[in-house]
Order: structure tokens, then sequence, then C-alpha cells
């Protein structure tokens, strides 16, 4: 029988029988599987033992900054192995490893470097610090990565939370798990410990169950499980799980806080129709993971509960002050899992046991089924987005910064009361930023609130709940903002915007009040008008822009080193992306042609493929849900039609160009067709029609499904179809008046199906596409067929275009004035063109231009009275 000296030779015998010692029992059994290739059993014991002889016999504390990479996991063992403390830190979170390093005086630091490679800084021989014999692993509490109280847990704690997880999910050597959390979090180390544990298999990446490479990982791996917190079922739905082929699927664990019973019934009903086993399960960091699980078949019908105690733990309820009754009291657990302790100075890191038992902080009960469930808390700890906060220590936070406030847990946000300074101003933006840069918390998660005198009850205790019950202030709109708390003259380069301005600058372009640093263009309903003008003053305020830059979040946006710094205040030197460039070209050869200025037609189709290439980009968010997706198409749609149907109204009484299908976008359905003004408008019916049907096709959760799978065959095969009507196969054409939109959407699924291709091949079959069915479309005009063609393969293979300052200026009135321009120019430049063509061109551009500006402003002043008549409606029923 193997010992774990012949396992990790040169270790002493006097570290427990770890899991972590006995890898090499389960010999060539895979046991780490990445993009890269398999590991086996044997190896990783040799990989664990060769770092453990680099950490060497005398103990020391190993600050680990956590990462689900092979190298971080081996460290992890081979610490563990060889008997040196770990203290796991999160290893994407560069303010928690410098704070855990000051606080801690770590002897050995692990971490990635720039190239990804791990370090070793051996920062002593001798440990500084006396460390407890049975002291294994430091951990931060659940949201607390940069603090420094840490619990305290044992080499016991580890294997015996590890062998009851494995015991009641039956963990055996075939399954394997994919590590959808990270290794420093105890719910994702708890998969890794467990699995380790029985010589099962880990599907080690850090992909988002949100995208498609995660889940060819998974079944090429033939994983067996993997792990989830509450917003990974949203992901889930988002990404169209129900219909993924999943054969080898066997169960799926949530905790992280509590699931909806309606998303515990319904995924618990998903997995009995296809197979699988869903595991709702309770636990805290200071239980080594998990405390209690609830039976799979009970799933369905009592989505409420927690369950029952894991093997080798035990519950009671204490009674509680202010839960009276019988049947609830605090949930107390019980079992070797249950911590050291708590640490907060390196000094307690050489104390042994001082709890015993743990007192949850939940209020349970036990139902006459023998399953616990939790019906409230009696501390005041809050979890927020799945972090725990303590809103005491807030209130003591804001105190040392100079903020005398209250605060409060309403479902996944932290409410914030803090006082009015006598004959000033409360600084709500400094409340936020000093508690998102304390515990990590998204900005939209805060809900500050300036109040004049803090809510109290009538004994002088903080009235919390009346913080709780605080109105939220809607966020002023930039023009309702203070001059110095605008977004900066964007006519001016900025050398420098940190992740405020540049939120500000969002909600301005975008008018939205609930902009945050882990927004981005897309999530924020951005479409093609608003794209042209925030696209442009981002490249000028920022410099090269990333051509996946509308979906990346804000902050993520300004980490980004630029490919090229910003341009010197005053150098000409821009970029201007080809769809921008080629929206301005054609609808400038549009109503030149119309004027006869010049002859190049084309323009109006290539803007139908334009229309289609930023679908794609701007509706389609692989992290949306369908019914986002859904109100961002039908907002886009709004923002066409309403602003045509003003105009024709408008228009309609002084003109007998029209008729009253005009002003319903209904002349190329209804007629009459021989009318030759009336189709001027064309192009907006075709539009209209066309994202109508997209849109509708979108909201449908087959389709949305399909698309998320198949993001690129899915508009090529619309394509396809679409050449139905392109050659008229029906021969429809010939007894029925067929609309433009039914003729020319195949051109709208080829700019749709160009978003989509990522890769040389797509983009070489979409161009193939797009070069074979283009030419002919336009019967003598071979010429217009070729203005279509080059600009689409433009749109396809080049993304940004060399430019200068002045240029994109022109360009980007120009793109986002184009839907505008195409509107009016029919009753502008007859007013001129018999005078002069020229001047007819440039009036009717600068008309468009105008009633583009004068859309946008009444839309926007619209919208803020809007919102001001809901403040007021929230205020009157406050009061």
């Amino acid at each position: 029988m193997l010992t774990p000296s012949d396992l990790l030779p040169g270790i002493p015998d006097a570290t427990p029988p770890l899991f972590a010692r006995r890898l090499a029992a389960y010999g060539d059994r895979t046991a780490l599987l990445t993009d890269g290739g398999e590991l086996s059993y044997r190896a990783l014991a040799e990989k664990v033992a060769r770092t453990a002889a680099r950490l060497g016999t005398r103990r020391r504390l190993v600050l680990l900054a956590g990462a689900n990479t092979a190298d971080v996991l081996v460290t992890y063992l081979a610490a563990l192995a060889a008997g040196h403390p770990v203290l796991l830190v999160p290893g994407d979170n560069e303010e928690a490893v410098r704070s855990l390093t000051a606080a801690y005086d770590p002897d050995v630091v692990v971490g990635a470097d720039r190239s990804g490679q791990l370090r070793f800084d051996e920062r002593r021989a001798v440990s500084a610090h006396e460390l407890h014999p049975d002291l294994a692993l430091l951990l931060s509490t659940s949201g607390s990565t940069g603090s420094p109280k840490l619990v305290r847990l044992s080499y016991d704690n580890l294997q015996a939370n590890a062998e009851s997880i494995a015991t009641y999910l039956d963990i055996g050597e075939d399954d394997r798990a994919a590590t959808t959390l990270p290794l420093h979090y105890c719910y994702g180390l708890s998969v890794i410990n467990s699995h380790l544990l029985r010589g099962a298999g880990l599907v080690l990446t850090d992909l988002s169950v949100a995208d498609d490479r995660f889940w060819e990982l998974f079944r090429a791996a033939r994983a067996t499980t993997f792990a989830a917190v509450p917003y990974t079922f949203d992901l889930l739905d988002r990404t169209g799980f129900a219909g993924l082929r999943l054969p080898h699927l066997r169960y799926v664990t949530q905790a992280g806080g509590r699931l909806a019973p309606d998303r515990v019934r319904h995924y618990a009903e998903l997995g009995r129709r296809d197979g699988w086993d869903l595991y709702v399960m309770y636990g805290q960091t200071e239980a080594t993971a998990r405390m209690a699980y609830l039976p799979p078949h009970l799933a369905a019908g009592h989505p409420e509960a927690i369950g029952v105690p894991v093997p080798g733990g035990s519950f009671r309820l204490e009674a509680h002050p202010d839960w009276p009754g019988q049947d609830t009291g605090e949930l107390v657990y019980s079992g070797p899992n249950v911590m050291l302790g708590y640490a907060e100075h390196p000094r307690d890191l050489a104390r042994g046991r001082t709890v015993t038992d743990l007192h949850t902080g939940d209020i349970g009960r036990r139902t006459p089924d023998g399953l616990y469930e939790i019906v409230g808390r009696s501390s005041r700890f809050v979890k927020i987005l799945g972090l725990r906060v303590d809103p005491e220590r807030v209130e003591t936070l804001l105190l040392g910064h100079g903020f005398t406030a209250l605060c409060a847990g309403r479902d996944d946000e932290l409410v914030v009361a803090v006082t009015v300074p006598d004959g000033g101003e409360a600084d709500v933006v400094g409340v936020r930023r000093t508690v998102t840069g304390a515990y990590g918390l998204p900005p939209r998660a805060v809900a500050v609130h300036a109040v004049p005198h803090l809510p109290r009850l009538p004994t002088g205790k903080p009235d919390y709940e009346a913080v709780r019950r605080l109105v939220p202030a809607p966020t002023p709109t930039p023009d309702e903002r203070p001059r110095d708390e605008r977004p900066p003259d964007v006519t001016d380069p900025a050398d420098a915007m940190d992740v405020t301005d540049l939120c500000r600058l969002y909600a301005e372009i975008l008018d939205r009040t609930d902009v945050t640093p882990e927004s981005s263009f897309v999530s924020l309903g951005g479409d093609s008008l608003s794209y042209v003008e925030m696209s442009l003053t981002l490249e000028r305020v920022l410099g090269h822009l990333p051509p996946d830059w509308h979906t990346r979040t804000i902050r993520d946006l300004r980490r980004t080193e630029p490919a090229q710094p910003p341009p010197r205040e005053g150098s000409p030197r821009r970029t201007l992306e080809t769809s921008i460039a080629l929206r301005a070209v054609a609808i400038v050869l549009i109503v030149g042609s119309h004027i006869h200025v010049f002859y190049v037609k084309g323009g109006a189709h290539l803007l139908l493929a334009v229309a289609g290439y930023n679908l794609a980009r701007f509706h389609l968010n692989p992290t949306a849900e369908r019914r986002e997706r859904v109100r961002h198409g039908l907002r886009s749609i709004a923002r066409i039609v309403l602003p045509s149907l003003f105009w024709i109204a408008l228009v309609l009484p002084f003109t007998d160009d029209y008729v009253l299908a005009n002003l319903f976008l209904l002349h190329s359905v209804l007629g009459p067709h021989d009318h030759e003004t009336a189709v001027q408008f064309w192009f907006i019916e075709a539009l209209t029609y066309i994202l109508v049907a997209a849109v509708a096709l979108l909201g449908l959760r087959s389709v949305d499904r399909a698309e998320r799978r198949f993001p690129f065959a899915l508009p090529m095969t619309i394509a396809a179809l679409g050449l139905i009507t392109r050659y008229d196969l029906l021969g429809l054409g010939n007894r029925f008046h067929l609309p433009s939109a039914a003729v020319a959407f195949w051109l709208f699924a080829l700019g749709w199906a160009a978003a989509k291709a990522d890769t040389t091949r797509q983009r070489v079959l979409v161009t193939v596409a797009a070069v074979a069915t283009i030419p002919g479309f336009f019967p003598g005009e071979p010429f217009r067929d070729a203005v279509v063609t080059a600009g689409f393969v433009l749109l396809v293979w080049v993304r940004t275009l060399p430019s200068r300052g002045r240029a994109n200026t022109v360009a980007g009135v120009l793109a986002s004035s184009s839907l505008y321009i195409y509107l009016t120019h029919w009753q502008i430049f007859p007013l001129i063109k018999d005078f002069s063509g020229w001047p007819a061109l440039l009036a009717s551009l600068l008309f468009g231009i105008g009633y583009a500006t004068v859309a946008t402003r009444v839309t926007r002043s619209l919208s803020a009275t809007l919102r001001a008549r809901r403040r007021r409606g929230d205020e009157q029923r406050a009061a």
C-alpha cells in the first residue's frame, strides 16, 4: 500500500493524510482536462511533488493568487501536501492581493506575471509567523475579498467536507466536473477538492457558460457536472441551455445564494426531462463550503428548502428574540467541517480552534418532512449579488471618510442613507465610490440617498426598515447635472478620462440614467444611430478603439491599452470605421443621384446590408436575454418609424406626391404601384418591414436558441432562403407585386452574417455569396451592381479606414443623420434643383442633419419629462 511518503518523497508523514497527498493512487486515470490536452493523476502527482519540494519542508505561509489553471492548482495541492498554510486570494483582483499581502506578510507569494507564467516570490526561507499545526487554508468570507478578516480552515475541515460532498453527490471515478466557478471561491474550491478525493476528472477552464466554446469543451471532455450560482442560471437561460445536447451531464449543483423557488422547480423539471439531477445546496465559507443539500427528487416539490444536513453534520434551531415562535430559530450547524475560527491579524495564525458550532446568522425552520428552510436573517449581514456585506462595517467605513450614514440590504442592493451637512450637499458620488471601492460591488448595487435626518425609531435606535423603504432617486439626466459634473466638451480631446467620465459620456450620448462601469454600449441598448456619435467620440478621446469596443464594459474599455496612443491635440490623424464611412458615402450618393448631380446608384441597397450588419452587432448580444433583445430591436424600429411618420404627416397636406398609404408606411404593400413619387419612401418601408420580421423571428424561443448556437449559420441560411424571392424562383413576381423588402432582404441577411463572420473561412464564404448573388440584381446596370458588391466586400474585410479628424466629423454627422436626410431630401432639393444641383445637394444634406438634431433633442426632452413624472409619482406614493 502506498504511503504519503511514497507519493511525495521528502515530505514528512506528520501532515494529515489529505487527498492532496494521495493523487498517485489513481495512476493513469485522467485528472485534468484543458484546451491544451489531458493530465493523468500520476503526472499530476509528479508535478505536485516537484512543486512541494520547491516549497520545502519548513512550514511557511504561502499567498496564492487563484486562477483556474493547472499551474495554480498544482501549487495549491503542493502547499497542502507539504503542510504549508495557503492564503488563497482572487488572482484577478490586484487590490485584494496587495491588501492581503500587506496585512499578513506571507513568506511566499505566488501569482502569474504579465505573460501568464507563475512566479514564486520567496520572501524568506523561515516563516516570520507562528503557524498552528492544524492550519491549512485561509479564505476570505464571501465578498470580503480585500478584507483582512479571514476564515481559518484545518486539514481535517478540508478532508471532511470533501468526503461529505463526494458522498451525497456519489462522485465516482467516471465523473468530470467543469470549473464554472473560480478556485479562490469556497464553492468552486469544494468542487475541486471533492473530485480529486474520488479520482474524478476536472475540466479546467475560465470560460463562461455564456460562451459557446465552454459547451464545446464540455461535450468534448464528456463532462458530467458543473456548479452554478443564481446568476449562472440567468446566463443559462440566455444561452438556450434547455436546448443543448449534453449526453454525459449527470447533475448540476447550485449554491452561492438563494435561487428563487420557481427557478428551482423549473430546472429540476428540466433535469428530470433530460436525465440529470439538480442539487440545491446551502453553505458558508465558515463551514468549508457545504452544510446542507436538497435531495434531487425533492427539488420540484420543495423548492423553498435547503434540505438536510450533509453527511457528518447536524443542525439545531436556537431561539432568537427577534423571531418568536417554537418552529423557528437561528440555524446552528455542527460538524467536522466547521472552521477553526477567524483571523484578523497575523498573530491569529497561531491560534487553534476557537469555534465549535457555527451560528449561521440565518433564521430557519424544520418542516414536518424533516427539511430545513431559511426564512430570514438574525444578523444584519446581507448578500448583495452573491457577495456578503456587513452594513454595520459599511457605516463604520463611511464614518471614517466623514460620512454619517445608515445602511441596510434590499434584494440585490445595498441602501445607504447619508445626512446632508448644514448648508451643504451630500456627496452621493463620493459615498458610492467609497462603498464600491471597499467591497467590490458594482455601482448599480449601491443606492445612495441624501436625507436631512437619519431615520430613527421612537426608542432612538436606527430605523433600518425605513432605510429599506427609501424611494430610489433617479439619476439626473446630463442636462440636469451641475456643470462641473457634466461630461467634458467632446469637441476637445481629453488625454485622460476616468471610468466615471466615460460613464457620464455614455449617459449623455445614449440618454440613459442607469450607466455603470459594468455597462457596455450594447447592454445599454445602443443602436446604429447612436453608434456613430459614440464610436467617433471615444476614438477621439481614447485613441484607436478595439473592434469589439461596443460589447466591452466601460471599465474594461478604460483599462484596455489602445493599439496606438490617443492622437495629440491638433493632430489630424484618425481612423474611421468602415460601416460609418459606407453610411456617409451611401447617403451622399443616394441624394446626389436623385438630384442628377452625378449618377452612382446602389447606395440604398448597400445601406440595407449595413443595417443587417448593425443589427447583429448591436442587438444580438450573446449575454442578453431574448426579451431584452426584442426590446432593443423594437426601440430601434421606433426610432426609424416615429420620425418618418411625423415628417410624412407634416408634408402630406401640402403635396400630391404621396397618398395615405405612405403615412402608414404601407405603400409598397397597398399601392397604388403606378404612383411614381409615392415610391420615394421604399427604403424606409423596406428597412422597417425587414427589422420587424427579424425582431419577430428572434423573439421565437427556438430561433433565439439557434442564433446563439449557430450565430453565423443562421443568417447564412436566411440569406439562402432570400434567394427564392431574389431570383423569383416561385414565379410570385409574375403574379403579385412583391414589396422591396421581400426581394432585397437577402442583402440584409448577408450583412448580418458578415458581422458574425469571425474566421477567415466564414468571411470568404459570405464574400463569395455576395459576389455570386449581387451581380444581375439590377438588370442592365452593372455599375450599380459593382457599387453594392464593392461596398459589401469592404465591409467584410476592412474594419477601419485611415482618416483625418475633420473627415471623421463630417462622416459621423452624415452617417448618424442618414435616415433623416433620406427622409427629407425629397422635399428639399426640388426647391433649389432648378437653380443649381450642387447647392440642392448641400441643402438637402444640411436640412436632414438639422431634422436629425431636432428629433434627437425632442426625444431626449420627452424622455426627461417622463422620468420627472415618474419621480413625482414615486414621491407622492411615498408621502
